[in-house]
């Protein structure tokens, strides 16, 4: 027989025998014998009985002889009923009964198993800490599968709760089938060492299993190498630790090595399990029920390596491992190399089968008993042993909490007081002498961390020595004080009635595992604790370590950081972007869109597309246009030459983007548009041309790896550029410019748009490596435009109607956002029912939104409260969160309200019907409004697309205004649009999406903005505004208005702003020549001006100042720098009549005025003026940003500023509202990003900065003229020479582009 045939055959025949007694039907093997009836009387035992017909031999499933079941003498937690299978077996199900025909039954249990009667383990039910159910009355039999099973000889039920009304009674079932295994153990010297039949090695895949249990926390598993270094090791250090290593060891690199980890708590002497699965360069890393999946870097195959592997230690002749490794000292079970059975091989002293050292094929189970101190109420009082004077002690403990009282004794006559404490992580001896100082003295370090730590403390004469750990580097820890003897010990706590001296009171019980207690040198046996025998105790569990890592499985998401303690864990969520008891909630929006309606302007934000999902948040640039752009940068955004070497084609160009490709689809994907310049300079390099086998020249590399050959604005077949799709090519010949294949430069720029190809990850451009061919790229950054989710809605029409959606799938974590508005008093917004599980969010009354669930533990609710309605036809947002922790629910800013995770039940969230959305399964309480932007767990749900064939309900919802109308700021006006709003600023001094970038100029000497009031134009009226009133065709008669204006300026007097009339009526704002702010009113040409004066302070000190009117009839408010307010009543009269012009500056003779206005007149102003409105009309705006009526006549030097307040001089650029994309392409988009360029402060100087510009203007214009006439005739002549010999550099290169440029410029005009 082949022997890979025969080994695979004995292997199968061992499978069979583990799932035993196994009937098949169809594919299933059938594990489900009962056990527990065939057993013999004496196979049952327990902790006590309440009388000999209450026995354990009665506790059978259905049994009725006897009292009908066991009933131990005390009805208490330390109370069991255990089975001795006779064997190891596998066990799948467990079923119990209360007594038969009695009021004895257990409402809840745990589930012990261990293979030797001692050292037990809890069996854990999916990721609860809690017991299984139990029963409701006496005779009903409730069963519970065992996923996965375990496999053990004895068992032990103890009960945890019961009928109060009754005592404990238990009769229970067990099923499962036989197990059969082979077993080895290692002394912690030894190890085989197995050479690989070559035949049996799969090239593609190798599979290597076992199962292992140990007391040690250290050793080697397997280990195999190969060459150059390269090897796998399995290690035990703590956890379990796969090493590897695919390349030279004297070379390491992180691309070359790799440690995955996994597994806790692997020492405590029970069997666990481990899968390693090689699949030429990804592993599959699994031990117990928890697995890690790995890919490595580069192409090199893990399979690579020796034929021959070592188990349980490492052969001395090991090439690659260069520090000593510590053998594995324990035992293997079913050990199995790509099917074949090492074991069984090794019993049969097989040749391919090297044992070194002392081998045996059975595993001893060593009588370690531990003690669980369950809470900090638990303690164990142990006496001092009879004649014995010494005073020494030694035990080792485990634990998750960085605090806890190990040990304390009160010494004779009271003569002091000992406490050993775990302080921080340390250990800390004191003593406690009365009326004296504490003494105390610390060692360790770290020793909350799970493993078994020993300790020992003694006392001779009048010296104490502490230690820990007894190993090398643990150094005893020395204390004098006086030593005298105890009767009693107290470890982990002491009893609540016991009168402590002091020293300990404020310290809490110790909650982890103790064992091997010695006290004066003598073993103290819990067992004998546990009969009563020895000591007493409280809320102990004996003979068993019931540690659990809280950890493993990590419940923190995102990268959290996991601790915990005895009880519970947390999350460190510190740099991950997240937040919340998991990590679950994102700290950043999903969009720039919703950025954006929170108002923020443009800049540089994080963005998290998926919300709560596996993607993180990423660095974007966000334009806050009309509409909101996202532009994401890459690594080649500046002009770059297409380089070649050796006559060979030029390589790709490869962009790295500053987010993820799965980031990027996921933007690309949720944007209305997406678009990205691509701009090509060449020179003899053609661009859409093929060669002689047909293939392109040029092309690019999209998102899905797909080549593309079109470009900029051409459909994705058309293989043309721009200037081809316009018909204005250089050479009508081709469709693009470079392919008319000119000895100097040209180019061709346009935009991508077809979101399904972008982003462009490569670029090839082959033709430039011809001789004398040049070419060089810009592709600027991928641009997004838009969030197809943020305004995605459905508005439902009848409380019957509502959307449905495949299951939620929240189990661990459940979070649930959304927009809602509503006029009704209740309704539900989501809803999804499980067997017994649910979650639901719903508006309960006006003013509370309350969110619901249930994971098997009765229905929890967390409500928010508010103190408007919420039914008020305005947007609220709703956040709730469900996991393993607590649950949480958030209403717009209202305080966030918190649930703590309920004990019992179980952690997965169990949910299987549809979801509902804006109703119910039943039909009742249905909501009547919008739900808009609905995300569950960063997935967003497309309402509009299945509210279109859904009756009752409609796709989308209009008023957005009544929630984002106060993001339109400064007089700006909101205006619905199908998706979101936009701000009207036609009647606001401001400009921007929301109305809020300063509209500033500079006014230099001499200079004026006249702005005309014409007769022929209407102006609504509103009372509630600062609308004008057009109240006849020839004049324009005002009763109210407001005039707003900001003002930098060091000049006096200064006329800041004058409103004239036909009337010889006007409003004039100036400051006199002490720097005071005058305002005058004159509506009556016959009377004397009203003169409000402000002089508080000068006012021309070059710093912003803000002036606000607002006058109603004779009745005037006046607001300087928000904080100077004054109101008073004009005498001069209540309308002004006929106005007929605003002026800004100098004004020559400005008929009707007072005296101090002529003066101020006749000087102007120079400085910068910002924000000037009065009534609708905004004379810098008109000015500044031409193209409605010409209202206004400009006189004289006056330069647009980004904002007065930060000082920047004329010339400093202002923010485009849309300003067009690079290319031409006539495309509008986004700019590219950035804040304004401030320069430097201008001088107010009017007439020295009149002159010096005059004067510097006449010099540049006869020197430039100059430099023009000698640049044209130079490079005509030398154009080819110099830019042949250029560099290679991005600068260089724009300056062959610009001089390229120039030369065709100046073919085309004469020379002076």
């Amino acid at each position: 027989m082949d022997p890979v045939a025969g080994t695979l055959l004995r292997m199968l025949a061992l499978l069979s025998a583990q799932t035993c007694s196994t009937v098949v039907v169809g594919n299933t093997y059938n594990c489900d014998a009962p056990l527990a009836s065939a057993l013999s009387r004496a196979s049952f035992s327990s902790s006590s009985e309440l009388s000999s017909s209450h026995g354990p031999g009665f506790a059978s499933l259905n049994r009725r002889d006897g009292a009908g079941g066991w009933t131990p003498f005390v009805s208490d937690k330390y109370q069991w009923l255990q089975i001795d299978l006779g064997e190891r077996m596998k066990v799948t199900a467990v079923a119990t009964q209360g007594g038969y025909g009695s009021s004895d039954w257990v409402t809840s249990y745990l589930l012990m198993f261990s293979d030797s009667g001692r050292n037990w383990k809890q069996y854990r039910r999916e990721e609860s800490f809690l017991g299984f159910p139990g029963n409701t009355n006496s005779d009903s039999v409730v069963h519970y599968r065992l996923q996965p099973p375990l496999e053990a000889r004895f068992l032990r039920f103890l009960p945890l709760a019961w009928n109060p009304k009754g005592r404990i009674g238990m009769r229970i079932e067990v099923y499962g089938c036989a197990y059969r295994s082979e077993m080895v153990n290692f002394d912690g010297k030894s190890f085989l060492l197995y050479t690989i039949n070559q035949k049996s090695m799969n090239p593609v895949k190798e599979i290597i299993t076992l199962k292992f249990k140990t007391t040690q926390s250290d050793g080697i598993l397997l280990h195999r190498e190969g060459q150059n270094g390269k090897h796998i090791t399995l290690e035990l250090v703590k956890e379990l630790i796969l090493f590897l290593n695919s390349g030279d060891a004297n070379l390491p690199s992180p691309d070359t090595q790799a440690t995955l980890t996994l597994g806790s708590l692997l020492d405590d002497q029970h069997w666990h399990s481990v899968l390693i699965e090689l699949l030429n360069t990804r592993i599959n890393f699994t031990v117990d029920k928890h697995t890690y999946h790995f890919q490595a870097d580069g192409e090199t195959s893990l399979l690579d390596l020796d034929y021959k592997i070592s188990f349980g230690g490492i052969p001395r002749h090991g090439k690659s491992m260069v520090v000593p490794h510590k053998s594995f000292h324990g035992c293997f079970e079913n050990l199995f190399y790509n099917g074949v059975d090492i074991i069984d091989l090794s019993k049969k002293h097989k040749p391919e089968i090297l044992i070194m050292g002392n081998v045996s094929f059975s595993c001893l189970h060593p009588q370690t008993v531990p003690v669980t101190f369950l809470s900090s109420r638990s303690y164990l009082a142990l006496p001092h042993p009879s004649g014995e004077n010494s005073l020494v002690i030694s035990f080792q403990f485990r634990t998750w909490n960085r605090a806890g009282l190990l040990l304390t004794s009160q010494f004779l006559h009271r003569s002091g007081t000992l406490v050993l404490v775990l302080s921080d992580g340390k250990l800390k001896l004191r003593l406690c002498p009365p009326s004296q100082p504490m003494r105390a003295i610390t060692a360790g370090a770290g020793l909350n961390d799970g493993q078994w730590h020993s300790v020992s403390l003694s006392a001779k004469g009048n010296h104490w020595s502490l230690k820990v750990d007894s190993n090398a580097s643990s150094a005893a820890h020395s204390l004098h004080g006086w030593v005298d003897s105890a009767d009693t010990y107290y470890f982990g706590g002491y009893p609540d009635n016991s009168s402590g001296s002091g020293c300990e009171s404020l310290l809490g019980g110790f909650q982890g595992c103790l064992r091997l207690m010695s006290i004066g040198g003598t073993a103290v046996d819990p067992i004998s604790v546990q009969q009563g025998v020895l000591g007493s105790f409280s809320d102990l569990q004996i003979d068993s370590c019931g540690i659990t890592d809280r950890c493993l499985p990590s419940y923190c998401e995102h990268g959290g950081e996991c601790s915990q303690s005895w009880d519970t864990f947390s999350c460190d969520c510190t740099h991950t972007g997240y937040v919340g008891a998991t990590c679950h909630s994102s700290l950043y929006e999903r969009s720039c869109e919703a950025y954006k309606h929170r108002g923020n302007s443009s800049g540089l934000y994080y963005i998290d597309l998926d919300g709560s999902g596996p993607l993180g948040p990423a660095l974007v640039y966000c334009n806050m246009t009309d509409s909101a752009w996202t532009s994401v940068q890459h690594n080649g955004s500046h002009l770059s030459r297409v380089k070649s070497s050796h006559g060979e084609s030029p390589q790709p160009v490869i962009f790295k983007y500053m987010a993820s490709m799965d980031q990027l689809q996921a933007l690309i994907d949720q944007a209305d548009h997406c678009q990205q310049d691509l701009a090509f300079h060449c020179k003899k390099s053609r661009l859409t041309l093929t060669h002689l086998d047909g293939t392109p020249v040029s092309w690019w590399v999209g998102r899905t790896n797909e080549t593309h050959t079109y470009w900029g604005g051409s459909l994705p077949d058309a293989q043309k550029c721009t200037c081809g799709l316009e018909g204005n090519c250089i050479d009508s010949q081709y469709h693009c410019n470079c392919d008319a294949d000119r000895d100097e430069w040209t180019s061709d720029t346009g935009v991508l748009s077809h979101k399904e190809h972008l982003p462009v990850t490569q670029v090839v451009m082959t033709d430039a490596g011809r001789p004398h061919s040049e070419a060089a790229y810009t592709l600027g950054p991928l641009l997004c435009q838009g969030d197809n989710s943020f305004w995605n809605s459905a508005s439902f029409n009848t409380e019957t109607s509502y959307l449905h959606f495949p299951t939620f799938r929240g189990e661990l974590s459940a979070d649930v956002s959304f927009f809602f508005k509503t006029t009704a008093s209740s309704g539900v917004f989501v809803e999804n029912l499980g067997i017994t599980d649910f979650i639901r969010l719903e508006l309960g009354a006006p003013t509370e939104v309350t969110f619901s669930f249930d994971v098997g533990n009765g229905p929890c609710e967390v409500k928010v409260w508010s103190p408007t309605p919420f039914n008020d036809n305005r947007w609220h947002h709703v956040r709730a969160e469900r996991n393993v922790k607590e649950a949480s629910l958030q209403v717009d800013q209202l305080p966030q309200k918190f649930q703590p995770a309920p004990t019992g039940g179980h952690l997965r969230l169990q949910l299987n019907s549809q979801l509902f959305i804006g109703g119910t399964a039943s039909r009742q309480r249905g909501f009547l409004g919008c739900i808009r932007s609905l995300q569950l767990n960063g997935m967003a749900l497309d309402l509009e697309e299945r509210a279109k064939v859904t009756p009752g309900v409609e796709p989308g919802c209009s008023g957005h205004c009544s929630s984002y109308g106060h993001l339109c700021l400064n007089g700006g006006r909101c205006r619905e649009q199908h998706r979101g709003v936009t701000c009207d600023c036609a009647s606001s001094a401001y400009e921007g999406p929301f109305c809020s970038h300063e509209i500033s100029a500079y006014f230099g000497a001499g200079s004026s903005v006249i702005y005309s009031f014409q007769e022929h134009h209407n102006y609504t009226f509103n009372g509630n505004s600062s609308s004008l009133a057009a109240l006849f065709h020839e004049e324009l008669t005002l009763t109210r208005e407001i005039a707003t204006l900001s003002f930098r300026t060091t000049g006096t007097p200064s006329l800041l702003l004058y409103v004239s009339s036909f009337h010889e009526e006007y409003l004039s704002v100036i400051l006199a020549p002490n720097g005071s702010l005058q305002i005058r009113y004159k509506l009556d040409r016959h009377k004397e001006p009203d003169v409000f004066n402000f002089d508080f302070k000068n006012l021309a000190d070059g710093q912003l100042h803000n002036v606000k009117i607002n006058r109603e009839a004779a009745v005037v408010f006046i607001e300087v720098n928000e904080d100077a307010r004054r109101h008073a009543t004009l005498s001069s009269g209540t309308e002004f009549n006929a106005v007929k012009s605003l002026v800004l500056g100098m004004i020559l003779e400005p008929q009707g005025a007072d005296p101090d206005t002529r003066r101020a007149a006749a000087h102007g102003f120079t400085g910068c003026l910002s924000a000037v409105r009065f009534g609708r009309a905004a004379p810098l705006k008109e000015a500044l940003r031409p193209g409605g009526p010409a209202r206004v006549t400009v006189r004289g030097q006056v330069a647009a500023g980004s904002s007065c307040a930060t000082g920047a001089g004329p010339g400093s650029g202002t923010r485009e509202l849309a300003p067009r994309l690079s290319g031409g392409t006539g495309h509008s988009g986004p700019t590219d990003g950035g804040e304004p360029l401030i320069n430097a402060n201008r001088s107010d100087s009017a007439v020295i900065g009149g002159v010096v510009a005059v004067v510097i203007f006449i010099l540049l214009c006869v020197t430039a003229i100059a430099i023009r006439i000698y640049q044209q005739r130079w490079l005509y002549q030398k154009n080819k020479s110099d830019i042949s010999k250029a560099g290679d550099n991005a600068e260089t290169l724009k300056s062959e582009l610009n001089m390229q440029n120039t030369i065709s410029e100046s073919q085309k005009e004469y020379f002076f």
